[in-house]
């Protein structure tokens, strides 16, 4: 599946399988309404695609606890119950599908940092609720937890930002690391007063040593690209002066209008803009290293097209 190109984009059905089923919002038809509009954007003729990678439960303790990962594959193994409080359903094989998702980011941050991929692009991934000993807001597992934990241990990085445009505060990341220095955080977020899970507060900027290493930006519902930009300006700083080794983009579609279940009004541009403005950041401070990942979005048109437009941006940043 894999061909030498640039930009690099993970698909496969092992991807397509974390999904809550038919009528759910993170339904397992995501993934495919992205590629048909990348598709028929020509887009697929300059990527290079790669297939999902599992990762082994060693993996997936470098961010999650033992206990909560043995729950987790008791639960996937009866397809019964409730992960969390009642947003994300166990189904069998669920452990499995979220390996997939946690093992393809891990992959996509080998193939950055050994220069076989230049940026990377997944549509499910950026599972960014999870929290260490706990499932949360459709997300059983948080690849981004789990990939920062990855470069910190086995590359020794010391300079990682993550930066998040998700309707929805990346909680699961924000708190596992809110009193690390390594990770700069910039959530551009709607307002916690309205929409799951109810934290981001602009006054929650990281603990002792890393006191200032963090940004949430809360918006108000309604917010246009107007606005995007306008905030967006003060995440690019903040991104600079960080001055990461490595940036991990969640971009989730469900900031754009009309989404069911947020209140944000962005278009496809403003994710686009937020691509090709990251793009220039890893070339400057991170040798080019920008890692991509779906997060939510569940209008299903929506997602193609801010997807579509963040693999334009990177497409474009490299020819």
């Amino acid at each position: 599946m894999a061909n030498q190109k640039a930009v690099c984009v993970y698909l496969g059905d092992a991807l397509k399988r974390y999904g809550f089923g038919d009528g759910h919002p993170f339904g397992p038809d995501r993934m495919d309404a992205f590629w048909s509009e990348a598709c028929a954007r020509g887009l697929d003729a300059a990527v290079g695609l790669h297939a999902p990678v599992i990762a082994p439960r060693e993996d997936i303790a470098r961010f999650h606890d033992d206990a909560y990962i043995d729950k987790l594959i008791a639960l996937s193994a009866s397809g019964e119950g409730y992960l969390d409080c009642g947003d994300t359903p166990a189904f069998e094989g669920i452990y499995e599908a979220a390996a997939f998702v946690v093992g393809t980011t891990l992959d996509a941050c080998r193939r950055l940092m050994d220069g076989s991929c230049a940026r990377v692009f997944i549509p499910i991934a950026g599972l960014h609720h999870g929290q260490r000993g706990a499932a949360a807001g459709f997300c059983a597992l948080n690849d981004c937890g789990v990939a920062i934990e990855y470069l910190k241990r086995e590359h020794g990085l010391t300079r990682i930002a993550y930066v998040d445009i998700d309707a929805h505060h990346g909680d699961g990341v924000f708190y596992a690391f809110e009193s690390d220095p390594v990770l700069a955080f910039a959530d551009l977020h709607e307002d916690g007063r309205y929409l799951y899970p109810g934290s981001g507060d602009a006054l929650e900027t990281g603990r002792g040593a890393a006191a200032g290493s963090k940004l949430n930006i809360p918006m108000p519902p309604d917010a246009d690209d107007r606005q995007f930009l306008r905030a967006w300006q003060r995440v690019e700083e903040f991104v600079d002066a960080a001055r990461p080794q490595f940036i991990l983009f969640q971009c989730g579609a469900d900031s754009l209008s009309g989404d069911p279940i947020t209140h944000l009004r962005y278009s496809s541009a403003a994710h686009g803009h937020a691509a090709e403005s990251l793009c220039a950041l890893a070339d400057t401070h991170a040798q080019g290293r920008l890692l991509a990942m779906g997060g939510g979005g569940y209008n299903r048109r929506n997602l193609a097209l801010a997807w579509t437009a963040v693999v334009n941006a990177l497409i474009e940043s490299k020819r």
